[in-house]
This record gives C-alpha cells, sequence and structure tokens, in this order.
C-alpha cells in the first residue's frame, strides 16, 4: 500500500487504523502501549475517540499531528449508531464500520475489487442504519455520498506517538543545554534533586488484585472469541436461499398487510404503502383532519400499528409482518440463463423492466461464501399475486418489496432470483 492516508481538502487524514475498546483502568497512551506490543510492535502512533483507540504505524505513512477519517466520518453522521460506509478517494477506497457507535473496521484499500467484495460481505450483517457506497457498484438500499462534503475539518483528536521517546529525547537535550549554561547558578539544587534517596518499594494490594482482575477477564473475553469462531467453523454456512418463505404466500402476505394499513382515515389522504422483508408501512398526509383525530381512528381500524409524526401534516404507520415457515429454493440455471428468459418473459407482456446480475459474499463471520442473483425491478398494474406468476417456473424466487402508490395509482416490486 503506497500510504496508509488519504488527502481531502489539501489535508491529510490517517486510515486503515485498527481500533479497539479502551479498558478502564488505563490511561489512553499506556493502553496504546499494551495493545500495540501484544499485537505489532510496529504500531507506534494512536489516537483516543469516543471511548475508542485507533493505532497505526509510522512505517505506512502515519505522522503525528494526522486526524482520523473514521472519526471525521461519524461526527458527520451523528444520526447513525450504525453505519457501512464506502468512499473513493485519492484513486483509493476508504470503507468504514461502524456498529452500535463502535468502529469495527477502518480499511484502506488500493484496490476496488476487493473493497467492494468487503463491503458485499458485511452487508450480510442485518440493521444497518445508513449504506453509503459508491453508485457504480450497484449495491441495494446504499446512497451515494462525496466524502468531501463529510469532511468539515474539525478536529476530534490527532494521531501522537505511543512512546515519549522522541518528544522526550529532545526535551531531555534542551535541558542539557539549558543546564550546562547555568550550572554554575543551579549546581546546588541540581544536586539536591539528583542526589539519590532511599525508597521503600511499595504495591498496594487493592490495585495488584484489580489489574489481575482485568487481566483474567480480557484473557476469558480472548477465549470467548476463539471458541466462538471455533464453532463457526465447525457449523455449516446457511446460504440465503435455504431460508426462503413460499413465493405464493409471500405475494398474498404483502397484499394483505397493504390493505390493512392502507384503510382510509377521516381527513387524511393516503399518499404510498409498502411492504418490505419485515415490516408494512403507509404514509398519510393531512387534508382537514388533526393528529387526535388520526389517532383516534387508527387505533380502532388499525390495532396495533406503530405510529410516527414525520411532521404536523405527514405521518407514517408501520405494522411487523409475521413469520413464515421458510423453504429451500433454488434455480439450478445460471444469471445469463435467467435473464435471458426473464427478458423474453417481459417483452411478451410489453411490460418494462429492469433486470440485472450480481454476486453477493455470504458469511457467519469464519466462512464466506459467493451467491449469485438476479435482480429484477418494475412497475406494474397487477396485484402482487398476479405479477409473481411471471416467475411461476422459477425456482430460488424472493419478493423483496412490493410498494403501492395512490398517485400514480401504480405498484413497484423488486424480486431477487438465486441462481445456480
Amino acid at each position: 500500500m503506497s500510504g496508509q492516508y488519504v488527502h481531502i481538502k489539501r489535508k491529510k487524514y490517517a486510515a486503515g487504523l485498527l481500533w479497539q475498546p479502551m479498558v478502564t483502568g488505563f490511561t489512553s497512551r499506556a493502553y496504546a502501549y499494551k495493545l500495540a506490543r501484544g499485537i505489532d510492535h510496529k504500531l507506534n502512533r494512536y489516537i483516543a475517540y469516543s471511548g475508542m483507540i485507533g493505532l497505526g504505524a509510522r512505517s505506512n505513512g502515519i505522522r503525528s499531528g494526522m486526524p482520523s477519517i473514521a472519526a471525521e466520518i461519524i461526527e458527520s453522521l451523528p444520526g447513525y449508531a450504525s453505519m457501512l460506509c464506502a468512499f473513493s478517494v485519492d484513486n483509493k477506497f476508504v470503507l468504514i464500520a461502524v456498529r452500535n457507535g463502535v468502529i469495527l473496521y477502518d480499511l484502506l484499500f488500493d484496490n476496488e475489487a476487493d473493497a467492494r467484495a468487503k463491503y458485499a460481505e458485511l452487508t450480510e450483517i442485518p440493521d444497518w442504519n445508513a449504506l453509503i457506497a459508491p453508485a457504480d457498484w450497484g449495491m441495494p438500499r446504499t446512497v451515494e455520498r462525496d466524502i468531501k462534503d463529510l469532511v468539515l475539518g474539525n478536529n476530534h483528536g490527532v494521531l501522537r506517538p505511543i512512546s515519549r521517546f522522541g518528544a522526550g529525547a529532545i526535551s531531555l537535550l534542551l535541558m542539557l543545554l539549558f543546564g550546562i549554561l547555568f550550572l554554575y547558578i543551579f549546581r546546588e539544587p541540581i544536586n539536591q534533586i539528583f542526589t539519590p534517596k532511599p525508597q521503600v518499594a511499595k504495591i498496594n494490594p487493592e490495585l495488584a488484585d484489580e489489574y489481575k482482575r482485568q487481566i483474567e477477564e480480557k484473557n476469558k473475553e480472548l477465549d470467548k472469541e476463539y471458541n466462538l469462531r471455533q464453532e463457526l467453523e465447525k457449523e455449516p454456512l446457511v446460504m440465503p436461499y435455504e431460508l426462503l418463505p413460499d413465493m405464493v404466500e409471500r405475494a398474498d402476505l404483502c397484499y394483505k398487510a397493504i390493505g390493512f394499513v392502507m384503510q382510509p382515515v377521516t381527513g387524511w389522504v393516503q399518499i404510498s404503502a409498502e411492504c418490505d422483508e419485515k415490516y408494512v408501512s403507509a404514509v398519510f398526509r393531512r387534508s382537514f383532519g388533526t393528529l387526535d383525530d388520526f389517532y383516534s381512528i387508527a387505533g380502532n381500524i388499525m390495532p396495533g400499528v406503530f405510529v410516527q409524526e414525520m411532521n404536523d401534516d405527514e405521518v407514517t404507520v408501520r405494522a411487523k409482518l409475521p413469520e413464515r415457515v421458510p423453504v429451500p429454493s433454488r434455480d439450478m440455471r445460471d444469471t445469463d440463463t435467467i435473464m435471458r428468459e426473464l427478458t423474453s418473459r417481459f417483452q411478451a407482456i410489453k411490460l418494462n423492466a429492469g433486470i440485472n446480475a450480481v454476486a453477493d459474499i455470504v458469511s457467519n463471520g469464519a466462512q464466506s461464501a459467493e451467491v449469485f442473483v438476479v435482480e429484477v425491478s418494475a412497475d406494474s398494474k397487477l396485484i402482487p399475486y398476479q405479477f409473481m406468476q411471471i416467475f411461476d417456473d422459477f425456482g430460488g424466487v424472493y419478493m423483496t418489496k412490493a410498494s403501492w402508490s395512490m398517485t400514480k395509482k401504480m405498484w413497484n416490486y423488486e424480486v431477487i432470483i438465486y441462481a445456480n
């Protein structure tokens, strides 16, 4: 790698740092030193940020005074506790993964394919609050953001040397020079300061016990992590096409669920509804009603829904979809064959559809595998059950989303097919 940093707005930002949560009982420098000794002696620069320690190496271009690009991105997106972000900058690719405020990955890639593969692997982890990636990667449910718009140049800490040797040597040299110049005047105080005095070595038994307890807890955590990885390696990798709902039941469920949340509420206009993988939701806009009217009526005709006020004139209702018994299903044809057959089928019924093939990475933390998927997106007047009849003789079919627009009087569908 040419350097573990990127240039943004004529400023260097450290990237690809190794992050670990802080442990109580240590100063940030002392804990950074302990981590570096246990991981790699080349790690000689550290930064403390939000209860975490980031480590880097001077041999990789990390310099004292550099801010962290990961900290800049997190500070620029304060509303997201869990985010997966990828950016292209300086012909490199920055990848940052944050989970519940903890930095899991801070990576820098020279190779786009490697960066995209790692990003695809991490998208398998559910419940990201924000997914950001370059648009040409074609990752589902992601948005593209310019990293320059997120980096505001506010300092959230900078990298410092783990060892005080360099700074201490300069200070010592200055002190020696100062001492030589003023040796005669200060010779007596200096002699008194450096005169050895007998010291009695004492160890606080409570501090010793606490340190021992922390070491034991850390060893237990490491053993648990190792055992978990061993168990994951023993368990077979579960592929997504082994846990699909029945295609017909899924279509019928979404149709009924959208009907449930799109019931008329006096004084409020239905705008749209959407059935995704776990929830069904609908958007209502106020005409002449009030919020009290909405809560009163919606509570009677849509019991159990969650209502979120987007603003004074718009609300969203959401309900969790019931679980369905999963069944294994997969189309044994390759993606090219499936795309050709689908294209012909949509041409025959004169319906425009976006059809493309992608490769996803499935991982359980210890094993990973590549899965080939055909993605289909289309607008149609057909209700879900009728639209899904197009895929009757295909295997591995899953309708990831169905949405209804009241203004367009049109359905929008997103369907995936797991290929061989």
